[in-house]
């Protein structure tokens, strides 16, 4: 049994065109791509999927030496495609957060800050607690697993090549970013309208009763109705958020050629 170069490269190819895709969506996507995860999971996940896929699929692999031009092009290509996926999910964890900084401010805890270990960056308690959940639910809605099931598909749409994302596409993504305010509106938007009512009513008693102190009670009752109206509003983040994926699971099928959003 003889094995030449040539077929030691394209086997090795074979995996490693499609890691670069793969890795790139998992060190951007949410959950798998957060700072807290160190990078030898990351690389291991990425391994795992990679070596799961590829016999699946078996994609296209062009005969293109690595340090060349061209593979260098097919390298950067690949990244930005994985990168591109996992971005587009994370506008969806951007505006969870931004809902619960609203709600944190509308209701005076804009000043409990603690850090997000999903972006590494400091955010409202109000915030991790809607995150906190959105990604509970992502999981068992089985979100991780339509995340793989679109790479997968990515390569019959979109094969390996010098070729793949153009301009237009990052411009459709960054259009996208409007969901992020959009999407945290939606989610915040009851607890905007309560809380509101809330701070007309103490405008109202001001006028009516100017002795009455209006900042010693006003802090702790805004506070405690604030906490009752996120109560009642979390069985809405779940749908608000889950229906914000299907929409972005619908423009990344769009961007690789699956359909239309």
């Amino acid at each position: 049994m003889v094995i030449t170069g040539a077929e030691v490269t394209a086997l090795v190819g074979s995996y490693m065109w499609p890691l670069f895709r793969i890795a790139g969506l998992i060190m951007s996507a949410p959950l798998f791509g957060s700072k807290p995860v160190p990078a030898r999971i990351r690389l291991g996940f990425a391994l795992a999927i990679t070596f799961v896929v590829v016999p699946v699929v078996s994609p296209t692999v062009p005969s293109v030496d690595v340090l060349s031009p061209t593979g260098v092009l097919i390298i950067i290509q690949q990244v930005l495609i994985g990168v591109l996926m996992g971005f587009a999910l994370q506008l969806v964890i951007s505006a969870v957060i931004t809902a619960g900084q609203v709600v944190a401010l509308q209701m005076g805890l804009g000043f409990s800050l603690m850090v997000d270990p999903q972006n590494g960056a400091q955010a409202p308690v109000v915030s991790q607690l809607y995150v906190l959940m959105v990604l509970l639910a992502f999981l068992a809605l089985d979100g991780h697993l339509v995340m793989i099931e679109i790479l997968t598909d990515s390569f019959r749409y979109m094969p390996i090549s010098d070729k793949g994302l153009v301009p237009d596409d990052f411009w459709q993504v960054v259009t996208w970013g409007s969901m992020i305010f959009s999407g945290a509106v939606g989610i915040a938007l009851p607890a905007i309208a309560s809380l509101l009512v809330v701070n007309m009513s103490f405008g109202i008693m001001t006028r009516a009763a100017p002795q009455l102190n209006i900042f010693a009670i006003g802090f702790p009752i805004t506070m405690m109705l604030g906490f009752a109206v996120i109560l009642l509003t979390l069985p809405s983040v779940i749908p608000n958020s889950n229906a914000m994926f299907n929409r972005t699971y619908h423009l990344v099928q769009h961007l690789l050629g699956m359909g239309v959003p």
